[in-house]
C-alpha cells in the first residue's frame, strides 16, 4: 500500500471517530411532565417546544411528554394558555427528564406579560398582538382557496370512535373473554397518555373541483368504506351523524360548526372583541421563513370561544401557516371533557398556503373526572392540491355530490394506492373484528335489547312489535286503552313494508285498527335519501281535534296525563294513498287522496239548523286530493333502519301544500280549496346560541263545518310542544285564514354563565314567543249560517270554540335547559283571550332534550 494513502488514512480516522461522537452526541432527548404549581394536578394538552425550532408535542391526559431533536438543543419553551409561558435551560446532545410547574396567570390573564412591556392591564389599544390579527383578518378572502379562478385536490377523510382506557384485566372477566379479540386491539400511541380500542371507522377518498365564475363545487367519491353493525343500526346515517358533529374546519369562516354549536372563530371580524390576543414567540421554519406565534383566550371563558395558538406568516399575505385550537375548559358543554383541532397548511406555488391536514379530536364521557367515555378522531388530509388549472365544463357539470355503489366496494389494493394517510395497528383490525361481533349469537341478543330500550322495537327477524310506550294508555273516551302492534323490517324486504297494529278501549268497547303497506320504487329503503314510494293506508281510531305533537304518538303512555277537561274526541276512518318522490337537490313532491270520515265522540257533537230545526249529524265525510311540495337545499339526514332525522342548517326548508275538498267523490259532502305555506330557519347566532323560527300562513277558500276549519294547535299536557301553543285548549281556536310566527331562542349560558351559581350548576336560559293572527270570514260563521255545525258549547251551554279577533293570539315562555343534562323547564305565559272559560294564564312544562 502506498505509504501516503496510509498516512491519509491514519490521520482521517482519529477524525472520523470525532465527527461520529459529534454527530450523534447531537440527538438532544427531553422526557417530563408538566403540572399546576398551585394544585400539582398535571395538565393535558400543554405545548412543549425546542425554543427557535418548529420541533413541538402536546402533553398527553396525564401531562407527560416526550420530546426529541437531531440538533444540539439548549432550552424549551412550554406555554398553555392560561398560565406563564416557562423557558427552561436543558443540556443538548442527552437525553434528560425535566418535570416543569407552570404557574397560572392572575385573574385569568387579565394582566399579561407582552414581549418587550411590562406587564399591564390587557387593552386593545396599541397592542401588537391586536394589530397583527386585525391584518390577518383583512387578507383573510385572499388566503381562502375560493380566491383562485379554479381549485382542485384529493381528499382522505377518515372517522373513528373509540372505547377510551379500556383496561386490559376487561377480557378476563368471564361475561367478555368472548370479545377478548375486540378488547385486546388497543392502540396507546395515536394519543399520548390515552389507550384507544377502536370500534369505528369510516374511510372515504375524493376529488374535488371548484369553479368561482360562475361558482361550481363538484365531489366525486373515489371510494368510501366502514365498519357494519347489522340491521340493528343504519351504519350510513350513523357515519353521517358523526361527521355533522366533526365538521370540516375552516379557520377563515366567521363561525366554526363543531358538536352541534357554532364557535365563534379567532379570526372572524368581531374576534378582537371576544377573545384576547397576545404574541408569544416568533419562529423560524426548515426554509428560513419567519413566524410569528400568536395565542389567544376568550375575554370570557364560558362563552362557546377557543383559546389555543396560530403562526402567522410575515410575508405580507398574513396566512395561517399552522393553529392549534382547544375547547375552553370552562365552557358549559355535556358530555365533552375535552377538544382539540390541529390545522397544518401548505405552501402554494404563488406564496399563499392551502389547508393540508385537519384533525379534529374530542374526549366524551358523563363526567369530566372520569377516566373511561369515548374518544373521537376526524382527520382530513389534501393533496394534489391545485390552483389556477381550468377544467373542461363536463367536469363540473352534475350533481354537487356524485357516488355510486362501485365506490362502496373497492378492493384492498385501491386503498393501499389511494390512502392519503395510515392507519394505525388496532384500526386496521376494526373491519374485520366488528365483522366478526356481528355474527356472534350473543351480539344479536344486545342489539335486540337495545332496540327495545331505545327505539321500543323487540325484532324476530322479519317483524319487530312496538312501540312499547303505547301499550297501554287511558282516556276519557276510551278509557282503559290497550294497544299491540308491529312492523316488517328490510330482512323481509328493502322494497316492501307493512305496517299495523290493533287498539281496544274499555269503556267505549271499540276496536280500533291500522294498516299501510308500501313500496319502494326506487329499490331503496323508504328512509333513505332520495324516497320515492307509493303508500296506501288505512286507520280508524280515536283523535283529539287540534292535537299535532311533535315526534311523538298521541297513545304515548305518559300523554295520557292532560290538564283541564278533555273529553272531545273523533272517531276518525283516514283512507290514504300517497305518492313520494324525493330529488337530487332536496325538493320533493307528495301527492295524495284521502277519504276522511269523522264521527264525534265524547261530549262533541255536530249539530246544525235545518229549517230551523235542530238536528244532529252522526258524521262527516269529506274527499280530498292533495299536493305537497317541499325544498330544503342542502339538507343532511341522520338515521337508523326505520327512521330519519333532519340534522339543523343553516339553510332555510320551504314547505306549500295545496289540498282540494271533492263533493260527491267516494261520498265527499264538501267542495273546498285550502293552501298553506311554511318557512323553517335554524338561526345560528354564534356566542349567543341559536333561534328556531317558524313562519306559516294558510286559506281555505269555500264555506266548512268547523272541522273542517284549521284548527288550531293546543297541547294540555303538561310538556312543552315547540310547534302547539301550550296554554291553548283543544278545539278553543278555528280559523278559515291565519297568519303565524314561531320563535324559540337558546342562549346557551350566555348570560347565566355570567353567573356564579347557576354557572357551576351549568344551566341554560331559553325564551320562546308565539304569535297567531287569523279569523273567520262570515260565509264560515255559524251563528250567520245556522245550516254549518255550531261550534261546540260546555256542559253550562258556555262556549268553547271560537274565532281569532282582531288581537292575535299570544303565547311566550321563559325557561331553563340542561337541568342534569336533559331536562328543559319552561314557565310558559299567554298574554290574552283570558276571559275564555277554563283557560290558564300562567303554566309550567317540562321537555326532555339531548343536546351538547
Amino acid at each position: 500500500m502506498d505509504c501516503k494513502i496510509l498516512l491519509k488514512k491514519l490521520l482521517l480516522f482519529p477524525l472520523f471517530l470525532l465527527t461520529s461522537s459529534i454527530l450523534f452526541a447531537q440527538n438532544t432527548v427531553v422526557n417530563g411532565i408538566v403540572t399546576d404549581a398551585r394544585t400539582h394536578k398535571s395538565i393535558s394538552y400543554v405545548s412543549v417546544s425546542f425554543t427557535g425550532s418548529t420541533i413541538g408535542v402536546s402533553t398527553g391526559n396525564e401531562g407527560k411528554f416526550t420530546i426529541r431533536s437531531t440538533k444540539p438543543q439548549t432550552a424549551i419553551q412550554v406555554s398553555f394558555v392560561g398560565y406563564k409561558s416557562a423557558t427552561v435551560n436543558i443540556k443538548p446532545g442527552i437525553e434528560q427528564t425535566v418535570n416543569v410547574r407552570l404557574v397560572a396567570e392572575a385573574q385569568e390573564l387579565d394582566e399579561v406579560s407582552i414581549k418587550g412591556a411590562k406587564r399591564a392591564k390587557y387593552t386593545n389599544k396599541n397592542n401588537p398582538a391586536v394589530e397583527l390579527i386585525r391584518k390577518v383578518i383583512e387578507n383573510k378572502e385572499k388566503n381562502q382557496p375560493e380566491s383562485y379562478p379554479f381549485v382542485e385536490y384529493k381528499m382522505y377523510d377518515k372517522m373513528q370512535f373509540s372505547f377510551l382506557n379500556v383496561s386490559d384485566k376487561l377480557s378476563e372477566k368471564k361475561f367478555f373473554r368472548k370479545y377478548k379479540f375486540i378488547i385486546e386491539n388497543r392502540d396507546s400511541t395515536t394519543v399520548p397518555g390515552k389507550t384507544l380500542l377502536p370500534f369505528y371507522l369510516n374511510e372515504k377518498i375524493s376529488q374535488y373541483y371548484y369553479r368561482k365564475d360562475p361558482k361550481r363545487e363538484k365531489t366525486i367519491v373515489l371510494g368510501e368504506r366502514g365498519v357494519n353493525f347489522g340491521s340493528f343500526i343504519d351504519n350510513d346515517g350513523m357515519g353521517q351523524y358523526f361527521k355533522h358533529m366533526y365538521a370540516e374546519v375552516n379557520i377563515y369562516d366567521t363561525n366554526i360548526f363543531l358538536l352541534t354549536n357554532q364557535w365563534l372563530s379567532p379570526i372572524s371580524g368581531p374576534a378582537p372583541t371576544f377573545y384576547k390576543f397576545f404574541i408569544t414567540d416568533t419562529v423560524t421554519t426548515e426554509n428560513n421563513s419567519k413566524l410569528v406565534e400568536l395565542s389567544f383566550t376568550p375575554r370570557n371563558t364560558t362563552d362557546m370561544l377557543f383559546e389555543g395558538k396560530m403562526y402567522i406568516t410575515t410575508d405580507g399575505n398574513y396566512a395561517v401557516q399552522r393553529a392549534v385550537l382547544y375547547l375552553n375548559r370552562n365552557i358549559n358543554l355535556n358530555f365533552v371533557k375535552s377538544m382539540r383541532v390541529d390545522l397544518d397548511f401548505e405552501q402554494n406555488p404563488d406564496g399563499r398556503y392551502h389547508l393540508s391536514k385537519s384533525s379534529t379530536l374530542a374526549d366524551f364521557g358523563f363526567n369530566k373526572k372520569s377516566n373511561g367515555g369515548l374518544f373521537g378522531i376526524r382527520t382530513l388530509t389534501f393533496k394534489n392540491y391545485a390552483v389556477g388549472s381550468p377544467r373542461p365544463d363536463s367536469t363540473y357539470r352534475g350533481d354537487a355530490v356524485e357516488q355510486n355503489d362501485e365506490v362502496k366496494n373497492r378492493d384492498e389494493r385501491f386503498w393501499t394506492e389511494n390512502r392519503l394517510d395510515t392507519l394505525t395497528t388496532a384500526e386496521s383490525k376494526v373491519y374485520k373484528n366488528i365483522d366478526s361481533l356481528t355474527h356472534m349469537p350473543s351480539y344479536r341478543r344486545l342489539s335486540d335489547i337495545a332496540s327495545l330500550l331505545v327505539f321500543g322495537y323487540k325484532g324476530f327477524g322479519k317483524f319487530e312489535m312496538g312501540p312499547a310506550n303505547s301499550f297501554y294508555s287511558f282516556n276519557p273516551v276510551e278509557g282503559f286503552r290497550l294497544r299491540l302492534g308491529g312492523r316488517t323490517t328490510p330482512e323481509l324486504s328493502t322494497r316492501v313494508y307493512f305496517e299495523t297494529y290493533a287498539a281496544y278501549g274499555f269503556k267505549d268497547e271499540r276496536w280500533k285498527y291500522f294498516l299501510s303497506g308500501t313500496f319502494s320504487l326506487n329499490n331503496k329503503s323508504i328512509y333513505k335519501f332520495p324516497q320515492h314510494f307509493i303508500r296506501a293506508s288505512f286507520q280508524r281510531d280515536t283523535k283529539i281535534p287540534g292535537l299535532v305533537l311533535d315526534f311523538v304518538r298521541e297513545d304515548n303512555f305518559l300523554l295520557s296525563f292532560k290538564r283541564g277537561n278533555n273529553d272531545k274526541y273523533l272517531y276518525n276512518d283516514y283512507y290514504k294513498l300517497d305518492y313520494v318522490h324525493e330529488f337530487k337537490n332536496r325538493f320533493s313532491v307528495n301527492l295524495g287522496f284521502t277519504k276522511w270520515t269523522q264521527e264525534p265522540a265524547g261530549s262533541l257533537y255536530f249539530n246544525n239548523f235545518i229549517n230551523n230545526t235542530l238536528t244532529t249529524d252522526k258524521d262527516l265525510t269529506t274527499t280530498e286530493l292533495s299536493a305537497t311540495l317541499r325544498y330544503a337545499p342542502h339538507e343532511l339526514y341522520y338515521q337508523g333502519k326505520m327512521f330519519r332525522r333532519t340534522v339543523p342548517t343553516k339553510y332555510p326548508i320551504f314547505y306549500f301544500n295545496y289540498t282540494r275538498g271533492v263533493k260527491d267523490l267516494f261520498n265527499g259532502e264538501y267542495n273546498y280549496n285550502r293552501i298553506f305555506g311554511r318557512i323553517d330557519k335554524h338561526f345560528y347566532l354564534s356566542v349567543f346560541g341559536y333561534a328556531d323560527v317558524s313562519v306559516e300562513a294558510g286559506r281555505i277558500f269555500g264555506q266548512v263545518p268547523y272541522p273542517l276549519l284549521n284548527i288550531h294547535r293546543a297541547n294540555q299536557s303538561y310538556a312543552y310542544d315547540i310547534e302547539s301553543y301550550n296554554l291553548m285548549n283543544f278545539l278553543e281556536f278555528v280559523s278559515d285564514h291565519y297568519q303565524a310566527i314561531n320563535i324559540d331562542q337558546h342562549f346557551y349560558g350566555f348570560f347565566f354563565n355570567k353567573i356564579p351559581l347557576l354557572k357551576k350548576l351549568k344551566w341554560r336560559e331559553v325564551v320562546s314567543f308565539k304569535a297567531l293572527y287569523g279569523g273567520i270570514r262570515s260565509e264560515n260563521d255559524p251563528s250567520l249560517h245556522p245550516n254549518l255545525y255550531q261550534f261546540p258549547v260546555d256542559a253550562n251551554g258556555a262556549p268553547i270554540t271560537y274565532a281569532l279577533g282582531k288581537t292575535p293570539y299570544i303565547e311566550g315562555s321563559v325557561g331553563i335547559e340542561n337541568i342534569f343534562k336533559f331536562i328543559r323547564l319552561d314557565l310558559v305565559k299567554r298574554f290574552n283571550y283570558l276571559d275564555n272559560p277554563n283557560v290558564s294564564e300562567w303554566g309550567i312544562r317540562t321537555r326532555l332534550t339531548f343536546d351538547f
